[in-house]
């Protein structure tokens, strides 16, 4: 596939592939600073609604990106993109409405920017590529329907710890093997009960939002990741929130097997996540065939009937070009969810709420996310943490209790509609 690509991304060189980028944050720095070594690909507008934020990461880029204009209207962009200016807005609309554009990459970060950058390139036609796992476990699904109505290309880009570890998954079952656990390393220190204000310092210290690392380290992010890795494979969490062992690579077969042959499971096929393995992923397998587990032991992969496929790097946004290949090229996803839902992000309550109190969201400072089975969620009436932004609480909610439809008003909303939309779409419940 590699040599696919580079066969035919030579010959872009006169014309590369032009990315509409929106989201100027951690991720969308590196995008586009990694665009500026890549012949075949020009940023060639950009959008946030921070423009100065957006103007200093090209002026401290240390690259040339030719002439910069702020643009109001789709003639004057499209006019300044054929003169191989880079433009900038604050509109994302606009943006994914210049028809030179190929492929709309969304690094907002947030379940209602994602999902609304999605949303309008979608409508214009453009491959949407999302480093914003926090949409697509919520919303994925009816974003995949709408792409694929237009005959584009709806993708989480690589380098995160879903496509990553998807990698693996595609390649164990492609061989025959069965799929025992999957899942990632765990780079932060675990404290569900962090804010952003306990995190500033560090924040500023990582040039990251203070938010977005609280949603790290309270584990919202690695219940995010391991819920679009779910509803990508079928693959569950065995348990509410996930094993989260620590362990060694040499470890992870025997530890993710059932409780009879001495490991954590109760259920095989599960999504989750180990200390000590970060910034790596990983897949157990196992194979019955004599012949293959003579073959394994011949090559010191292991003794079986578990072996492990590991991963261990992760480069978060340095590899999301690929996925603009593969929707380009060859109008591939690198991954998107299954039409079956199989899991969601749960919100617990990071200290006892109020009646009275508004939520503040995804890495804030009332809520954490947590991995459910999705219909474990639904009989059980829990709301999905990407929907509680703005939500007011009329019924008490105790510390960690996992917040119920009955306990809040959920703010209307762009968002709220799109979800509501999507439970709309046929498909039985994963088991």
């Amino acid at each position: 596939m590699l040599k696919d690509y580079l066969s035919q991304l030579y010959e872009r060189k006169k014309d590369p592939i032009r990315v509409g980028l929106v989201g100027c944050g951690q991720m969308g720095r590196g995008i586009i600073s990694q665009s500026f070594t890549l012949p075949w690909v020009k940023i060639s507008a950009i959008c946030d609604h921070k423009i100065e934020r957006a103007k200093d990461t090209l002026n401290h880029s240390g690259y040339d990106y030719g002439r910069l204009i702020e643009v109001g209207d789709i003639k004057e962009g499209e006019k300044a993109l054929k003169e191989g200016s880079t433009i900038l807005t604050t509109d994302t609309n606009l943006l994914c409405s210049f028809p030179s554009l190929e492929v709309i990459i969304d690094a907002t970060g947030t379940p209602e920017g994602g999902a609304l950058t999605a949303s309008q390139a979608i409508k214009a036609g453009k491959h949407i590529v999302l480093l914003t796992v926090e949409t697509d476990s919520l919303v994925g699904r009816v974003l995949r329907k709408k792409a694929e109505e237009k005959g584009i290309v709806y993708s989480l880009a690589a380098g995160d710890e879903p496509a990553a570890t998807k990698e693996l998954y595609d390649f164990a079952v492609s061989l025959g093997f069965r799929v025992i656990a999957a899942g990632k390393g765990k780079n932060n220190p675990f404290n569900p009960y962090a804010t952003p204000m306990m995190l500033i310092g560090e924040a500023r210290r990582k040039r990251m939002n203070p938010r977005m690392l609280c949603s790290f380290v309270d584990g919202t992010k690695t219940a995010v990741e391991m819920t679009s890795l779910s509803n990508a494979t079928g693959l569950l969490p065995d348990k509410r929130g996930m094993h989260g062992v620590k362990a060694s690579v040499e470890d992870i077969p025997q530890i993710f097997s059932l409780k009879k042959d001495g490991g954590i499971l109760e259920n095989e096929g599960i999504v989750d996540y180990v200390f000590g393995l970060a910034p790596g992923v990983f897949v157990v397998y196992e194979t019955k065939d004599k012949e293959s587990q003579a073959i394994l032991a011949y090559l010191k992969i292991g003794e079986g009937p578990r072996y492990l496929l590991y991963r261990p790097y992760h480069l978060t946004s340095l590899e999301a070009f690929t996925s603009v290949y593969r929707a380009v090229l060859y109008k591939e996803p690198t991954l998107r969810p299954l039409y079956t839902p199989y899991s969601e992000v749960i919100a617990c309550a990071k200290s006892d709420l109020k009646v009275g109190e508004i939520i503040d969201g995804i890495g804030g400072e009332t809520v954490y996310g947590v991995i459910e089975q999705f219909k474990v969620s639904r009989g059980e009436h829990l709301v999905p943490l990407g929907l509680l932004k703005g939500a007011e609480v009329v019924r008490a909610i105790k510390k960690d209790t996992a917040i119920t439809y009955a306990d809040v008003v959920l703010k209307e909303g762009f968002l709220l509609s799109l979800y509501r939309e999507q439970e709309e779409l046929a498909g039985e419940v994963g088991n």
